[in-house]
């Protein structure tokens, strides 16, 4: 597909039906962020001549690390597979850039295991953490855990740690495991042998995607991306709420959610509409000892349902979780391109945020939102999970569309890369840096630019 029709059907000017429809202005999705400005966009991407990745005018980017090269630590090569991410505040204005890495058994560039910091020896997943100085510069580059699987996304905590998901639910002895897969770890970017590699079973054992952590409840909210079933979302009550880090060790409550009378979130198509009726439901066998824990029967109320569950990010005081994609063709209720939902835990209430669509049988460019942030002036930043040549979109507080990065390395091949996804979007804790990882060949980018214009 040309970028004149990519940007037609995210635009909604007609192009295979298409369109993109919002709730509103999003005004409460950015909520506390500064006013948005009269245009949408930085402009027109720019070719990159090191055919890396395109950006508007007035922005530039430097490459932080590449999958192949030595860690600075010496550890190992850097692993493959660049997946969630997020950017912590350190002493002296440094910064602690915290990345998971999505390796299954299958992967050529494993995570290296160190005493300490490794799960399961037998697996290939789990973190690396860079050191940046205050103008954004490696200082250093180390395995902040190893021996987990598949680890997908996750999310920040209050207190500054991460809490990396494993995307995976294998046994001990699968796959050559030597442990239970489909946790939950916290990761402490400063200092990785004070977390350590200590699953928080509590939290659940299934196919985790990302997190969400009310930071006034100290409340988890919990994607799932899984099939046969369809995923959940969840809610985890630790038994201590807010307590830093290694609380989430004490354990809690894992429930799931039900909107009475929605088996399935791609059933609604209007922007807006909600359900004040959310219903949360025990999870009966957290540790899915003999049964999945999305196939678990919830009673006669059943439970809701969706397909490709993603991205989740805490805003305001409700928590957004992302739908990538729905077909109809693979079971799911309706077709879309992606939704962004909104749960209001004090209203206990759910809204239909934003949703393209409709969506189709083959994953077709411009589809498939993941991964989520806000940028400085009050904009979105999407990270794009299609087909085709990849891009990181900006949503303006008006709803406006439009380009902000392209990963050029998918450019002028005979058949681009599968896995050529942009994740992990984050902005540094002063603003003025959007890091974003390139999912294959796996690459962690600082962009830089007049993102205050």
């Amino acid at each position: 597909m040309s970028e004149t029709t990519r940007r037609d059907v995210l635009a909604g000017t007609g192009a295979l039906g298409a369109s993109i429809a919002f709730a509103g202005a999003l005004t409460e999705l950015f909520a506390g962020t500064a006013a948005a400005h009269g245009r949408a966009g930085y402009g027109p991407l720019v070719p990159d001549p090191a055919g890396l990745l395109d950006l508007p005018r007035g922005f530039r980017y430097t490459v932080l690390s590449r999958e192949g090269q030595p860690m600075r630590s010496g550890e190992g090569p850097v692993p493959s597979s660049h997946d969630g991410m997020a950017a912590f505040a350190g002493r002296g204005g440094r910064t602690y850039l915290v990345r998971n890495h999505e390796n299954d058994a299958n992967d050529p560039l494993p995570v290296p295991t160190v005493p300490g910091l490794t799960y399961d020896p037998a697996a290939t997943g789990g973190c690396t953490v860079l050191e940046l100085d205050d103008d954004h510069r490696v200082l250093s580059e180390r395995v902040a855990i190893a021996g987990t699987a598949v680890n997908c996304a996750g999310g920040p905590t209050p207190w500054n740690t991460w809490l990396t998901c494993e995307e995976d639910e294998s046994r001990a002895g699968e796959d050559g495991y030597t442990k239970d897969h489909g946790f939950v770890f916290e990761v402490d970017g400063a200092d990785p042998h004070r977390s350590g590699a200590v699953p928080l079973t509590a939290m659940g054992r299934f196919q985790h995607e990302a997190v969400a952590v009310d930071p006034r409840t100290g409340v988890v909210y919990q994607t799932e991306d899984a099939r046969r079933p369809f995923g959940l979302f969840f809610r985890f009550l630790p038994d201590r709420p807010l307590g830093g880090p290694g609380s989430l060790r004490a354990g809690g409550r894992l429930e799931a959610m039900r909107v009475p009378g929605l088996a399935d979130l791609s059933a609604v198509t209007e922007p807006g509409e909600s359900f004040d009726r959310v219903e949360w439901v025990p999870v009966p066998d957290s540790q899915a000892v003999t049964t999945s824990v999305r196939a678990q029967d919830y009673g006669p109320g059943g439970i809701t349902r969706a397909q490709k569950l993603e991205g989740a990010w805490w805003g305001g005081r409700s928590v957004y979780f992302v739908s990538s994609y729905a077909r109809s063709s693979q079971g799911s209720a309706a077709d879309h391109f992606g939704q962004v939902w909104k749960y209001e835990p004090h209203r206990r209430r759910l809204t239909l945020v934003v949703i393209f669509g409709p969506g189709h049988d083959v994953q077709t460019p411009g589809e498939s939102p993941d991964n989520i942030c806000l940028a400085p002036g009050g904009n979105l930043m999407v990270c794009e999970d299609g087909g085709g040549a990849q891009h990181v979109y900006g949503v303006s507080r008006r709803g406006e569309i439009y380009e902000m990065a392209r990963n050029r390395q998918n450019i002028g091949t005979p058949e681009l890369p599968k896995w050529g996804e942009f994740a992990g979007v984050v902005f540094s804790p002063d603003r003025e840096t959007m890091f974003v990882n390139c999912y294959r060949p796996g690459t962690t980018f600082a962009v830089t630019g007049p993102w205050h214009d």
